[in-house]
């Protein structure tokens, strides 16, 4: 559904876009992430047609979105970070006028309007201007203009920026209905989003593609991170023999009870197995090794691992 090849952007000097290349099967819900300034908005922006790229191309659907932008255009729903709204309107006829310039044909519109306004919860705020609103409905709003006219296609920028934690859920379900029936591309600095909603993860830093991947394949590439252990013995002795075992591995106690304490090592990711140096010290002494474990990293443990230090770059530059 989406092809991008070699895709640049240029902003005088600045490169937002470094000839990044990706594709979007069909059905295919992406979670579009990076950090400020990586290039996100400006890719989308491309895709859309709000902007013209400076070198490379990409197509919609089998459309070049720069000699074909009107074919593309109407194959996308679109939901820039500002949500578009007219606020002195009326939701109802918001939606008619975007069905309307949509080119929803004239005898499927209301069809079209129903069918948007019940899968973005709207029922009860028809008959409502979009200004007396909360910020979470008129996102539904926005959400619901996105898909009015159906399109295979949807792009979605911050949906759930400046919502609380209710809103953010309610939204959330929203885009997990919606990846059910369309391709989506979906940019946020919520991973819990793209780890609850998204097929496929894609990582832009400074203008490039850093990872490409499931959530998992990419998590399996991130290195194990630090030791947790739970241990039947003396803590003050244990703390002590850890470390003449690791020095220079910070242990924390998580957590006390009278029937064992639990220890993590902060080995490093990466690190060299310590797991069997560390069951013998326990058991020279007598004591109980009850669970050992590697923590295993995030999704934010992958992306922090790959854009620590961009935003304070950008932020300097």
């Amino acid at each position: 559904m989406i092809e991008v090849e070699r895709l640049e952007k240029n902003y005088g000097f600045a490169r937002a876009l470094k000839g990044i290349s990706f594709s979007v099967q069909k059905g295919e819900v992406i979670g579009f992430l990076g950090p400020n300034g990586a290039g996100k908005s400006t890719t989308m922006k491309i895709l859309t047609g709000y902007l013209l790229p400076s070198g490379g191309r990409a197509s919609v659907a089998g459309f070049d979105v720069v000699a074909q932008s009107l074919e593309v255009r109407r194959r996308i729903g679109y939901l820039p970070e500002s949500t578009p709204l007219y606020a002195e309107m009326r939701v109802d006829d918001y939606l008619m006028f975007v069905a309307e310039i949509r080119g929803v044909p004239r005898d499927k519109r209301r069809s079209a309007i129903a069918r948007a306004v019940e899968l973005c919860a709207l029922e009860r705020v028809t008959g409502k201007n979009i200004l007396e609103l909360s910020k979470g409905y008129r996102q539904r709003v926005g959400l619901a203009q996105a898909i009015v006219h159906e399109p295979p296609v949807l792009i979605l920028d911050e949906p759930t920026s400046g919502l609380d934690p209710n809103q953010i859920v309610e939204v959330r379900k929203l885009i997990e209905r919606l990846g059910a029936e369309h391709t989506v591309v979906l940019s946020t600095h919520y991973l819990q989003e793209v780890e609850k909603s998204c097929s496929r993860v894609i990582i832009v830093n400074r203008g490039d593609i850093v990872a490409d991947g499931t959530r998992d394949e990419l998590v399996s590439r991130q290195p194990l991170g630090g030791l947790r252990a739970r241990v039947r013995g003396p803590e003050t002795q244990m703390l002590s023999q850890l470390g003449e075992l690791l020095p220079g591995c910070p242990v924390t106690v998580l957590e006390r009870s009278p029937d064992a304490v639990v220890y993590r090592i902060d080995v490093g990711a990466g690190s060299a197995p310590i797991e069997e140096s560390l069951t013998r010290l326990v058991v020279k002494n007598g004591w109980d090794m009850l669970e050992l474990q590697r923590e295993r990293p995030s999704l934010e443990d992958v992306f922090r691992a790959l854009t620590i230090g961009s935003e304070k770059e950008v932020a300097h530059a």
